[in-house]
């Protein structure tokens, strides 16, 4: 008997060299380049599904900015830490539901500022580059409201029923069955907004009775400030989207913190200050990237969080789909601080009317509209905040503009905004005592061109190579960004339980704990 258990004791060092000679299984390594919207919430949701799944993962994030945020990024006037401006995307709404999630989640506040009460201003005129076709305030009486349906009859109810209409299909996306979506295009035919993303605003308003004085004046006032386009050049859907602006917020501080508590939540390891070169598929199916500086790794999965066609990326050998190359939108945007209002002679207004807060444009009756801003020369004009400018001498009160425009804003334009004369030097750079204190410009190529389409880039643009930007065609939000990086999350969640790492892990890990067991009992 002693014999025997003398033998089985010498074979048990080979058995345990045999399965610690196994395969050992290594976490997922995944690679996400781009630290905006769509590859933070990638990061964020593949994180906990495969969390949910069993399934180790190490998520590396590649952004190639100094900030997490993408086009979602805030300056401070004056490098004043206490004020904060938006420079890219500035509000989200009460029904995304991601963004507001994530707001609650991280316990975030919604900035509140009712600058227009207290400046006592109107809050929002609609400038046609001859006058002002509609201004209204926050406080409007029932009289104000009546005014406005004389003027466009039931318009603004029917917009408002086909709007919903519109953004009810869409949120199906959100859930299953239709989530997660392998195919934008089938997903978008599933739901039925095919017949909005295949027309023009202009179409699609008209084939569903929207009055032409409503559509031209406030509606086209809403696709020129959120996209930077008239009805002709922007499908049904994004204009719908334009008009879905109920409980509009944006985060005190900026909106890119919702962001970094995403990346901070899903422990990835975040490299800022790092473009990506090149992204090798290797014969085992995994992918080499490498890092402009030369660096490599390896990684299980790799998602392009930013458009490709702004990446600089090699991909070798080429995916199976390439997404296309499409126009993006070039805006300028312009921040700045003066201690001046807008002046009421460039609205033709009289000395006793103040310009409103919010100034938007749309088109003068008998123009025709082009791909671009037309005789009002800009898409927005706005006051974002106000504050006191700490460098002037003495300290003094300011508003802070922002401005949307297809142009750098010079000298001549500032000029004839304020009613004060601005310099050249001024208008680059600011001077802490001019008419213009402080001044940040900003080129952003800031969204696809919403063009009506009916087909949509792939997800899966290779095996192990997945894309969140193609979305970006269909509706380009900070949320529908987040989605996308949602949905491709799930994605290479079902792929790796489909090939049965969740088992296997799961085998790996008992495994392991009778092996603990075993040596213990021996």
């Amino acid at each position: 008997m002693m014999v025997q258990w003398l033998r089985l004791a010498s074979l048990l060092p080979c058995a345990l060299a045999l399965r610690a000679s196994e395969p050992p299984h290594h976490a997922r390594q995944v690679a996400i380049i781009g630290a905006g919207a769509g590859g933070s919430s990638a990061a964020y949701h593949l994180a906990q599904y495969a969390a949910e799944a069993g399934i180790p993962t190490n998520i590396t994030v590649f952004e190639r900015n100094d900030y997490i945020g993408g086009r979602t990024t805030t300056v401070n006037p004056w490098n004043d830490p206490t004020i904060s401006v938006e420079l890219g995307g500035s509000i989200f709404v009460q029904s995304n539901r991601i963004m507001v999630k994530a707001m609650e989640e991280f316990n975030l506040s919604a900035a509140g500022h009712d600058l227009a009460a207290q400046m006592d201003m109107p809050d929002l005129g609609i400038w046609n580059g001859r006058e002002f076709v509609i201004v209204t305030k926050a406080g409007d009486t029932w009289w104000d409201k009546a005014k406005l349906l004389w003027r466009y009859g039931a318009a603004p109810l029917w917009t408002n029923r086909l709007m919903k209409s519109a953004v009810g299909r869409f949120f199906q996306m959100y859930d299953e069955p239709v989530f997660p979506w392998k195919s934008l295009g089938d997903a978008v035919e599933r739901v039925g907004l095919l017949e909005a993303t295949g027309v023009t605003g202009e179409q699609y308003l008209k084939a569903n009775g929207i009055g032409e004085a409503f559509s031209k004046e406030i509606i086209q006032a809403s696709t020129r400030v959120n996209y930077a386009s008239n009805l002709p050049y922007i499908h049904g859907l994004e204009t719908m989207v334009c008009m879905a602006t109920n409980g509009a917020m944006q985060i005190e501080g900026g909106n890119w913190q919702i962001f970094a508590h995403m990346l901070k939540a899903s422990r990835a390891n975040v490299h800022l200050n790092t473009s990506i070169a090149r992204i090798s598929k290797q014969q085992d199916g995994s992918y080499e990237v490498t890092t402009a500086a030369g660096q490599t790794s390896v990684f299980d999965e790799v998602v392009l969080a930013a458009p490709l066609q702004y990446s600089d990326l090699d991909i070798h050998p080429a995916p199976h789909h390439v997404p296309d190359e499409i126009p993006y939108t070039k805006l300028y945007t312009t921040l700045f601080a003066s201690p001046f209002r807008l002046d009421q002679k460039a609205f033709n207004l009289d000395a006793k009317t103040p310009v409103p807060q919010y100034v938007l444009t749309t088109l003068p009756p008998a123009e025709i509209p082009v791909d671009g801003a037309g005789s009002p020369s800009f898409y927005s004009i706005s006051v974002s905040d106000a504050g006191l400018n700490p460098e002037s001498s003495p300290i003094r009160f300011e508003y802070i503009y922002k401005i949307f425009s297809p142009f750098r804003v010079n000298a001549t334009f500032l000029s004839h905004i304020l009613g004060q004369d601005v310099f050249p030097e001024e208008a680059e750079h600011g001077n802490v005592n001019g008419t213009v204190s402080w001044i940040h410009h900003k080129l952003w190529y800031s969204y696809p061109r919403e063009y009506p389409r009916v087909t949509f880039e792939e997800i899966k643009l290779d095996d192990g190579l997945w894309y969140t930007s193609g979305i970006e065609s269909f509706i380009s939000t900070m949320e529908t960004s987040a989605l996308s990086g949602k949905n491709v999350a799930r994605l290479i969640k079902d792929e790796w339980v489909a090939q049965g790492l969740d088992d296997s892990y799961s085998k790996a890990r008992k495994d392991g704990a009778d092996d603990e067991q075993y040596q213990q009992e021996l």
